[in-house]
């Protein structure tokens, strides 16, 4: 069930997970000034990758890929069956193939290099919504990317904080992951946005997981409406 959240309650929240689980390491230096600009191009292609796929094969799906081609443009160009055979790994090659290189095409067809440099000077539901005009670009790798790479404050809602905020009910048990995007950002504050995202994913691992969940802890006991609480 939904609750009506505000900041105090959100900061309230992270700073029990933190009790819990331990402060989240700073971002400091993260930015498009920082960091080679085809770093965020390369985030890009490997949060499409990791679509629906554990860690692992990612990592391989994406080493692959880079060890294959020598730069973007030579993936933006290459054969698709070819393509979608060095990142097999990663399942839905076929689908994953396409999305990367029109993925490609779009950053190019932009800012005439493979580089999302011009992400960072725009608003966070700007360069949003500029990443999600992308067919196969969802709320979810859009935020990865501004996130991650940029130090947007946007939540990229994964399996475990969708789960994790529909149990505490930061998130209506009904919403789509894209509404749960929009949910969160409006209510998280900004600086929260990434501490917050990976202490959830933290609980969702190790207690508050899909199946047998371990509720005796204190946030959940404070938080959890779920079958085993």
């Amino acid at each position: 069930m939904t609750r009506d959240w505000d900041e105090a309650d959100v900061r309230e929240l992270h700073n029990d997970l933190v009790s819990l689980h331990g402060e989240v390491d700073s971002r400091e230096g993260h930015g498009s000034e920082d960091v080679d600009p085809g770093e965020g191009v390369r985030q890009l292609v490997t949060t499409i990758l990791s679509q629906n796929v554990a860690d692992e094969n990612t990592r391989r799906a994406a080493e692959s890929l880079f060890d294959e081609y020598d730069g973007f443009a030579e993936i933006a160009e290459a054969d698709h069956d070819e393509l979608a055979d060095v990142i097999r790994v990663a399942g839905l090659p076929d689908q994953k193939a396409a999305r990367i290189q029109r993925a490609l095409a779009a950053v190019h067809e932009e800012s005439g290099a493979y580089s999302l440099a011009f992400l960072d000077a725009l608003p966070t539901d700007d360069a949003k919504d500029w990443l999600t005009d992308i067919k196969g670009v969802g709320p979810k790798t859009a935020s990865v990317v501004l996130s991650f790479h940029f130090g947007k404050p946007t939540m990229a809602v994964d399996t475990h904080v969708e789960r994790v905020s529909k149990r505490f009910g930061l998130v209506p048990e009904s919403a789509t992951n894209s509404r749960a995007h929009d949910v969160l950002d409006a209510v998280v504050p900004d600086d929260l946005a990434y501490p917050l995202h990976v202490l959830l994913i933290r609980h969702g691992r190790e207690y508050c997981t899909a199946r047998n969940p371990d509720c005796g802890n204190p946030v959940c006991n404070v938080y959890c409406a779920c079958e085993g609480c």
